[in-house]
């Protein structure tokens, strides 16, 4: 099934606003995704509007109403009353003009449906037989009623919503027409995909009504907007207390009142179960502001003063001119629709809170930052497989700092980093023994160059980076092996230096050790070669004798021959 909103997979960046506003807590977090819950949610939008990302999509019908015109049939538009607000300065008439462009073959307000509506609500109210009657016309609170609060369905006005008593109206008059909505709502998709009878074929948000007439290059002129009819009361249905101001009210044993907003609403809902309304007919929006405030309304034309005050502009004194069958032509059932779930024992609440490091009730801050009120209200969730643990800040810092710690202050090199005036910011066990200095806040906050030449640290400073540069520390007869680098991002420098004191005092004794071998050694040789010398010396000069000798026997015993 394809989900009126949607989660876009890959775009999350873990920031949990979106749980953070989401009312009912409809979004589960795992493998650094948030996602929506359907069982949960009520399309109440929040999610959709808060998202830095743009990761929620509501599904996009324009494909589907461009079949439907494909199909030779009429198509009709149930125009929201919100237009009104959506687009300020311009008129009905433009809109109808330019959807008829688009292939539809008329455009009706949405209002007629909700004047249908509004007559059912005086008829239930005068009947006096119900406590407490809840509005129907907000899909979400019906969402939010059926879904989580489904002991309060028989609040509900058993009546449909405007959009689908106007359908049902256009059907009648138009048996073989398609009716499309158009308006701000997302839920509205939802109500249109539920909807066993087929009042409504398909439902466009406003957002997706402005891609399609650009797409179309088809432009909205600003006309002044829409004009007050005489017979336009209805239209005053997207503001708070919209609907009370369209009713005659004429039951003086009942209160009337206007709800909007999801948080309003549900404490509203509080009241009602613990029993603390009675005889009340109730209006309830989930949009601050209702439905002129619609998440599908483009962001620069969301104004919830101006469309206010332009709706009651345009709101004519009387009731658009509808056939009225009474409560049994528009009657409707709601049922629960939510997912039934076993809540958590307390032990493994208690146990899912020791595994966050909320070991006392002052450890459990309650601060909010996972999207859920409580820490409680987190270790339930994680129990329920909407959320995991290290989606808690506090505890998620309180673990990267004692991993940081661990490794900082048993890594066997020396740590140091510094700010960008060579300030020392963290010194670790390690670089304090190099430098001899017994505790870290004999140097924390003093310019490196009490400990150390800060040449290597400019030098970082001005972007060049220095990696595993052998260095003699004369002042503390110690090698180093110097790497140090500039995080631009953050503006620290940080250095990394291993002692190679050892290593390199073996290297030097071994150098001495070779070059006493090597002056021996050439000793050694020089003494020799002086003994061949000599002894060449001598062999040279008995050489000589004896050749003179031999030379003098030679002439001897030639001359007595002779």
């Amino acid at each position: 099934m394809i989900y009126a909103l949607e989660s876009r997979k890959n775009d999350c960046r873990n920031c949990y606003k979106c749980i953070r506003g989401c009312p009912v807590k409809s979004i589960s977090f795992s493998d650094n995704q948030a996602s929506i819950i359907h069982d949960d949610c009520v399309l109440c939008g929040h999610c959709f509007l808060l998202c830095p990302q743009s990761c929620k999509e509501i599904r996009n019908d324009v494909n589907k109403v461009k079949t439907l015109l494909r199909s030779g049939k009429k198509v009709i538009v149930s125009l929201a009353p919100s237009y009104v607000s959506a687009y300020l300065n311009v008129s009905f008439d433009e809109l109808r003009e330019n959807l008829i462009k688009l292939g539809f073959y008329d455009v009706e307000e949405t209002a007629i449906g909700a004047t249908i509506v509004k007559k059912v609500y005086d008829e239930m109210v005068n009947s006096n037989d119900r406590d407490v009657i809840i509005s129907t016309c907000c899909h979400s609170i019906n969402l939010l009623i059926q879904k989580h609060y489904p002991d309060l369905i028989p609040c509900l006005a058993d009546v449909l919503s405007p959009m689908l008593a106007h359908g049902k109206d256009i059907k009648e008059r138009y048996p073989d027409a398609y009716v499309v909505f158009i308006g701000p709502c997302i839920a509205k998709k939802d109500e249109v995909d539920s909807d066993k009878n087929h009042f409504v074929d398909a439902v466009l948000t406003f957002i997706e009504l402005n891609e399609w007439l650009k797409g179309e290059r088809l432009e909205l002129t600003e006309d002044g907007g829409t004009k007050e009819l005489t017979k336009s009361k209805a239209r005053l249905f997207p503001t708070t207390g919209g609907v009370l101001n369209t009713m005659e009210k004429s039951n003086p044993d009942y209160d009337y009142l206007a709800i909007d907003g999801m948080a309003n609403v549900m404490e509203a809902l509080e009241d009602i179960r613990q029993g603390k309304v009675h005889r009340c007919f109730i209006e309830m929006s989930a949009c601050a502001g209702s439905c002129i405030n619609g998440p599908a309304i483009e962001g620069n034309a969301r104004s919830l003063l101006t469309g206010y005050l332009k709706v009651h502009k345009v709101a004519g004194k009387e009731d658009f001119n509808v056939k009225n069958n009474g409560y049994k032509d528009i009657v409707t059932k709601f049922s629960s629709t939510g997912v039934s779930k076993a809540r958590p024992s307390d032990i493994d609440i208690q146990k899912e809170l020791l595994e966050m490091g909320k070991y006392t009730k002052q450890d459990e801050l309650n601060c909010g930052s996972c999207g859920y009120d409580s820490c409680r209200d987190k270790a339930i969730a994680i129990l329920e497989g909407k959320a995991v643990k290290e989606m808690c800040l506090p505890f998620l810092m309180q673990k990267a700092q004692s991993f940081s710690d661990k490794v900082i202050f048993n890594v066997p090199n020396g740590l140091m980093a510094l700010d960008e005036n060579l300030n020392i910011q963290l010194i670790n066990p390690a670089m304090r023994k190099i430098v001899g200095v017994t505790h870290a806040r004999e140097v924390i906050g003093k310019n490196v160059s009490t400990i150390l030449d800060p040449g290597m640290f400019a030098m970082a400073l001005a972007g060049e980076q220095i990696h595993n540069r052998r260095e003699y520390l004369s002042e503390y007869d110690k090698y180093v092996e110097a790497t140090v680098v500039f995080d631009e991002k953050y503006h620290v420098i940080i250095s990394i230096f291993r002692d190679i004191s050892d290593e390199q005092k073996k290297v030097l004794k071994k150098e001495e050790f070779v070059n006493k071998s090597v002056d021996i050694a050439d000793a050694v040789i020089e003494k020799n070669m002086r003994v061949v010398q000599e002894i060449a010396s001598l062999l040279g000069e008995s050489a000589a004798e004896t050749k003179i000798a031999l030379s003098s026997l030679k002439d001897t015993i030639k001359n007595d021959g002779e």
